[in-house]
């Protein structure tokens, strides 16, 4: 028999869910770790599809970034970084990802940085859930120039709606240092949220947050933590193809001032 699922508490936890995001958006709205910047996106649960490739390459430029950061990093001001994520459909239920990191910028801060694996599990639709459930576990290494925790673990889940024109995903990132100054602490807190609406058949328009609060249990002031604000848009050129561009703004002094980020995905 099948595990039994109580809608009642699902649907209890989503309104639960939909109270965290207001509250959210009204801490982005009336304040001021933004997610990696190599990498920025907010996921959507659904799967590549078993036996598919998706390539993509996230492209990002920092036109107003942070200065020579703490433990020796480079800044990330004027520098571009390029990713790419190549990702198979294992079952209909699980994906493997593999992300490659790049940065582009003088001063000697060309070169590779690191890569990381990144495995999914997706809720079956046979589930037949009011949402849009997955989880990915995200681990891998850069170089200490680029970043000073070297060995770093993300587990993320995701959770997504859909109504009509409107789309809501909401990533609650909990990441954790093995190797670095963050090694000793706990799991940090890095909220992602994206909200869209469709303006047409091709072209939708919304937000997407990055933040990042600090420890689990030690969660830090607003102002001392990072929270990026993104515009954005998705266009639709095709099942096979992904698109999204945005313009990004740090509402915080830790969190880079002004950022353009694209994504463009190809599935095989």
């Amino acid at each position: 028999m099948p595990t039994i699922i109580s809608f009642n508490l699902i649907d209890c936890y989503f309104r639960k869910m939909r109270l965290l995001l207001f509250i959210l958006f009204n801490l982005i709205i009336t304040s001021a770790n933004a997610q990696d910047n190599y990498e920025i996106q907010v996921y959507g649960s659904e799967s590549v599809g078993k036996g598919r490739t998706m390539v993509e390459l996230h492209s990002n430029f920092n036109f107003k970034g942070t200065n020579l950061l703490e433990n020796g990093e480079y800044s990330s001001e004027h520098t571009f970084h390029e990713t790419i994520e190549i990702t198979h459909g294992i079952t209909r239920c699980f994906e493997l990802g593999l992300y490659l990191f790049n940065s582009i910028g003088d001063k000697n801060r060309t070169g590779f940085v690191g890569s990381h694996l990144r495995p999914r599990i997706t809720a079956p639709e046979k589930w037949k859930l009011p949402v849009g459930l997955s989880l990915s576990f995200e681990f891998g290494f850069q170089k200490a120039e680029y970043s000073a925790n070297t060995a770093t673990l993300e587990m993320r889940p995701i959770i997504d709606k859909k109504w009509k024109a409107f789309y809501i995903s909401f990533n609650p990132v909990l990441e954790k240092s093995f190797k670095g100054p963050d090694e000793s602490n706990g799991l940090d807190f890095s909220p992602n949220i994206k909200a869209c609406y469709d303006i047409n058949k091709k072209i939708a328009l919304g937000l997407e947050y990055y933040g990042g609060m600090g420890r689990v249990l030690e969660l830090s002031a607003l102002k001392d933590g990072q929270h990026q604000l993104f515009v954005i848009t998705d266009i639709d050129f095709g099942e096979k193809w992904e698109f999204n561009a945005g313009f990004g703004y740090g509402l915080t002094e830790s969190t880079e001032k002004a950022s353009f980020k694209l994504i463009l995905g190809h599935k095989f």
